[in-house]
Order: structure tokens, then sequence, then C-alpha cells
């Protein structure tokens, strides 16, 4: 579709947001949101005719592109023959997109509960995991994010926790594995694994093993920065899990549906957690879904005894119309194997040449796509780009950059020191190429702020 340019329509669009919308994670004055016309595929555009490339597949998670014309379809098909119905009774769209999502999950994790996004989503797999073992501790890493309601955001590790965190929460966080920034003082991956898994055991030991209900982990974690686990650790985590009665908890909100280059990034580790979440991929974000795909040990324990939980739109039938048509295309279109193929080949040889051009690329890591850059100021003492949190003039290096980016027609992912590659898994090589190319340029203004 070409953009055509409207800018009247535009700014007032534009002035009923600034007059009326409440923004997430924003101070609200000092924002200045982009009003977008339209998106097709992996681009989107604004009023003014202006087209970018996102590289941030929404909020990671357009998986198949904005407006495939089969899941467009299925929605409204769906929306012919029934919107809306309560979640106690068999829907024809709700019970197809379990079974195709009990297909994909690893081992036993048939049963599918659903909620309308990811947060509510690791909630309720921290309820069923309390239940469960009738523990109240969970815990969780420094470096992670599993959402914004009350017990999700105190079970992320990074800085939107602060301002809601009680320490009441039953949260107890630790170090995962992330070698370039070791806290483990270690060298190579093997002795990242080890170390990070004897501490996890030493923390495990020193707060009571019998208090503890779940360990949550992200998978592949996501906003924090890609940091995909050593061999070994996930196989770990789950022993140490088994050998203490601990629910093992993976969250798959962003990692999963085709990101990773697999169905779930679980299959890149050969693990069966007992409970894992998902969101975002399972239907491309068309309509808010998520859920709790659970194991059989856990499902039994609600066989016979009420789980004291629920939501007026789970399963929503339009969602689940969305999942249905979503994994459909997704298989039908060889998504997953597409973005398997594009990481291994075109993404990750790409990265890593960009990496040996601009000193302000500290470290490519990543798997599908799922990628980011490290960004630093000195790569031999690894100084972060900026500092920790930075906001304000301090965090001037990386809104530079993200201008730059913006200002060549890509929409990236920026966090912190870091520039995620999370494109459409069914994203084109040539398009791939085009925002690599932008990407190039953008990281020549990170390069004047280096040492």
């Amino acid at each position: 579709m070409t953009p055509q340019p409207s800018p009247q329509t535009g700014a007032a669009v534009k002035a009923a947001d600034r007059a009326h919308v409440f923004h997430s994670w924003s101070a609200q004055e000092l924002i200045d949101p982009l009003a977008v016309a339209g998106a097709e595929g992996s681009y989107f555009w604004d009023y003014d005719g202006r087209r970018y490339l996102d590289f941030s597949s929404g909020l990671v998670y357009t998986n198949i592109g904005y407006q495939h014309p089969k899941v467009v379809a299925a929605i409204q098909e769906q929306a012919a023959r029934m919107t809306t119905f309560a979640p106690a009774f068999a829907v024809e769209a709700r019970s197809e997109a379990a079974r195709l999502i009990a297909e994909r999950t690893p081992g036993d994790l048939d049963k599918i509960f659903f909620t309308n996004a990811g947060a509510d989503a690791v909630e309720h797999a921290l309820r069923m995991a309390r239940l469960h073992t009738g523990r109240p501790k969970v815990l969780s890493a420094y470096r992670s994010y599993h959402g914004g309601t009350q017990q999700a955001v105190n079970l992320t590790g990074d800085p939107r926790r602060w301002a809601s965190d009680s320490g009441t929460a039953g949260v107890v966080h630790f170090w995962a594995p992330f070698l370039y920034r070791s806290r483990f003082y270690a060298e190579t991956e093997e002795q990242e694994c080890a170390r990070a898994l004897e501490h996890l055991e030493t923390t495990i030991a020193f707060e009571g093993p019998g208090t503890i209900a779940a360990i949550v982990l992200e998978t592949i974690p996501g906003t924090a920065g890609i940091m995909t686990p050593p061999a070994g650790y996930l196989a770990g985590v789950r022993e140490l899990c088994d050998k203490h009665g601990i629910v093992f908890v993976l969250d798959e909100v962003m990692a999963g549906f085709g990101r990773t280059g697999t169905w779930f990034a679980a299959d890149l580790y050969d693990v069966v957690p007992d409970l894992m979440t998902f969101a975002k991929g399972v239907n491309s974000g068309y309509v808010p879904l998520g859920g709790v795909a659970i194991s059989g040990e856990i499902a039994a324990t609600f066989a016979e005894r009420p789980y004291p939980g629920g939501l007026t739109y789970s399963g929503h039938p339009l969602a689940c119309a969305a999942a249905v048509a979503t994994i459909n295309v997704m298989a039908e279109e060889g998504v997953v194997e597409h973005a398997a193929r594009l990481g291994a080949e075109v993404v990750g040889p790409a990265l890593r040449e960009l990496a040996e051009r601009h000193p302000s690329v500290g470290e490519v890591r990543g798997t599908g796509m799922f990628w980011a850059l490290e960004l630093v100021k000195d790569r031999e003492t690894r100084e972060p780009l900026v500092p920790y949190n930075a906001t304000g003039q301090a965090a001037t290096p990386m809104s530079a950059f993200a201008a730059s980016a913006k200002a060549h027609g890509l929409w990236p992912f920026v966090n912190m020191n870091r520039t995620h590659v999370v494109p459409p898994c069914n994203i084109t090589e040539a398009e791939l190429k085009e925002g690599l190319a932008a990407l190039d340029t953008a990281l020549s203004v990170a390069d004047e702020y280096t040492e």
C-alpha cells in the first residue's frame, strides 16, 4: 500500500492524543508520539507519507507483520459469526486455538488457560505455582521483564520495578548468566553456566527450599537484552527445581511463536517447564491474547479443586480466531523456518560484520529474528554507551542513535544500552537488508560517542 499524505488528519489525531491519552511508562508532558496512519507487512507510515521499516515488530509481537490478509479475514469471519461469548462455555475458536497451541508446546503442557496479555499470564502462572506447592516465594532474575501488573512487575528485574516494589511481594531476585557482563568473574560460557547455577543453588539454600513455589525465567530474556543462556543452564535449573519440588516457569511472552526460529525458545534447549506463559506472537497482536500452558501434574491439582482465578475475556473468540489463523499461516508459509534461516544466514553474519566496523558495538547476540547489539563507549573496558537507566542529557548518545535510525526510515527497538533487531519473522530478505543498511548508518552516529 502506498502511503497517502494527510497532514491535517495527522494533526487532529495528534491533538486528540495529547489532550486525552495517558501513555504507559512515560512522563506525559515529555513525550511526542508519532501519529500513525497505516501499516502493512513490515512497514508502517505517518500522515506525512513517511514510511518506516519496523525493526521493533510493534512491541515485539507482529511476528507475521501488519495486516496479514488471512488473519484479518479470520477476525472478520469470527465477528460475523460470534463476536464474543463467556469463558465458561466451549467455543470453537477457543477450543481450536488451545489445541493448536498445545500441539506445539514442549512436553505435556497440554492444558491452556487463556488470558488477555502476557502480564496477566505471568500473574496466573505464579498463582498456580503457589497453590500447587503451598509455598509463598518466587525467584526471578535481575535482568528480566515480566509485565506491568502488580506481581509481574515485582517479578521483573529491571528499573521499571522500583516504583512499585513494596518489598512484600514474596519475590527474590538472583543473577542469571550473561558472560559479557558476568557477575561471576567468568571467562568462558562453561564457567558462567557453572557459577550461575552454583549461585542459584546457594540462593535456594539460604532462602529455604521449602518456602519457594517457583523459579521464573524468560527462556531468552527479551527487553533486558536477548541474552541467550549458555548450554546446560536451563537444564541445570530444571534439575534444581526437580530436586526441591519447585515449579519451573518459563516466560515465552516475547520469545515464543517463531521469534527464535523455533515455535518456542525452549525447543532450542530441550527443556520442559511446568508452566509456560505466552502472548504477543500467538496472534501477532492483532487482538489481545495471552495464556499459560500447564503441565499434567499442575493441571491435576485443579481437577477436583476449583482454580480460584479467571477473566471476563478469557479465550475471547475474536482473539482466538486470530490465533488460529496466525498459527496456521505460520505453518503454511514456513514462517518459523524462514526466521531461523534468515537469522543464521543473513542477520547474524551482517550484525557481526557491523560489529567489526563500528567501535560502538561491544557484542552481538541472538537467534532467529531475535537479536541485540550491546552498545558501548569503550570496547576494551566495556563501559556502556550511556549509564544504567540513563535519562535526560545522560541518555543523549542513545537518543541520537535512535533519531538517526528513524531519519533513515528504520524504527528501532532501543532499551538502555542496546538496540534490538526484532523485525517481523516473515520479513523478506530484501527488506531485512534495507533495514540493516539503515542500522549501519545509525551506528555511525553512536560511534561519535565512543572513546
